[in-house]
């Protein structure tokens, strides 16, 4: 299926929007992800088909839906600790973004709008709407959780719950940088740059951490995120959240997030030692709440067990 420009997007985003969204023949799903029996014991690989991308993915559970998002340059791997302590209460999906793991790797569209947070989302609320959910909480790591915060936003009938991981909304980080933001985070300086110089200091760098990869986990991340494919989908993920998703935000991020929001953050990342993570936050949404976590940016494998009882709690509130 041929990726959608532009204005074909933001005409699917309204529809779903208006509650008319695909019926579940247009998805198609089949097994997918040989790490997953790795991984997630007794979880269901998949891939589904949406009209934007190919997303892969594992579905495990019973009960209400709770759907997972990782960050970069991670896959769904990265809540491979936290997904099965939910399947005992929950129908738990968990998914490569588009441009990450097994999922596809669209082209770059017009000012970088086929990574866009606006299409990364509408591929997930196709996803579960595939698998027959139309409401669900969203749980985001990172550059998932910058999905999670646009898909509440495009999407407020169908996000119930929203919960974000060790990040800052994306418009108040470029409005209001330092020159310790500069230093902490010089990748989101660095991944802006014109194609391909990012990419092939990436290629290069990629190459020496598979070197020196031993864990059965840092090997299954380098199998995706080392491929020219998946380093170039990365950096214009990073593109368009200087780009795109500034315009976009620019319309819409001050009405803020309608349903209950979650705010995690490590306490030993530099999310948590230059900004008053939760204060900000409280800009962005109605409903906010959260805390600081004893872990580092990667909260869901530094300390899976809190992110779990924090994550279960927001679910059962």
């Amino acid at each position: 299926m041929e990726t959608m420009n532009r204005r074909e997007l933001l005409q699917q985003a309204a529809a779903l929007a208006a509650g008319t969204v695909l019926a579940p023949r247009a998805l198609r799903a089949q097994p997918s992800s040989e790490a997953a029996a790795k991984f997630f014991p007794g979880f269901k690989p998949f891939t589904v088909q949406t009209s934007g991308a190919t997303i892969n993915g594992v579905i495990g559970g019973s009960g209400p839906p709770v759907l997972l998002l990782h960050g970069a340059p991670q896959t769904h791997v990265s809540w491979r600790i936290v997904a099965p302590k939910l399947v005992a209460n929950y129908t738990v999906v968990a998914t490569d973004l588009r441009g990450y793991g097994d999922s596809s790797k669209p082209p770059d569209g017009e000012n970088h709008a086929n990574y866009s947070k606006r299409a990364m989302a509408l591929d997930q609320v196709e996803v579960m709407h595939h698998f027959g959910f139309d409401r669900f909480p969203v749980i985001g790591h990172d550059r998932g959780g910058r999905v999670g915060h646009r898909m509440a936003l495009d999407h407020a009938d169908k996000v119930t719950k929203l919960a974000v991981l060790d990040i800052i909304p994306t418009s108040y980080i470029y409005s209001h940088v330092t020159i310790e933001f500069v230093q902490a985070y010089f990748h989101w300086f660095n991944y802006l740059r014109p194609a391909p110089g990012p990419e092939k200091e990436l290629e290069a760098s990629a190459a020496a951490q598979k070197a020196r990869a031993t864990t059965d986990v840092q090997i299954e991340y380098l199998r995706t995120s080392s491929t020219p494919e998946s380093i170039h989908a990365m950096c214009e993920d990073y593109r368009a959240g200087a780009s795109i998703d500034l315009k976009h935000d620019a319309v819409d991020v001050s009405r803020g997030v309608s349903c209950p929001l979650l705010v995690l953050w490590g306490e030993r990342s530099p999310m948590g030692r230059l900004y008053d993570v939760l204060a900000i936050w409280r800009d962005y949404g109605k409903n906010v709440s959260g805390k600081g976590l004893p872990g580092g940016h990667n909260l869901q494998e530094d300390v899976p067990d809190q992110v779990y009882a924090e994550v279960a709690a927001l679910l059962k509130a």
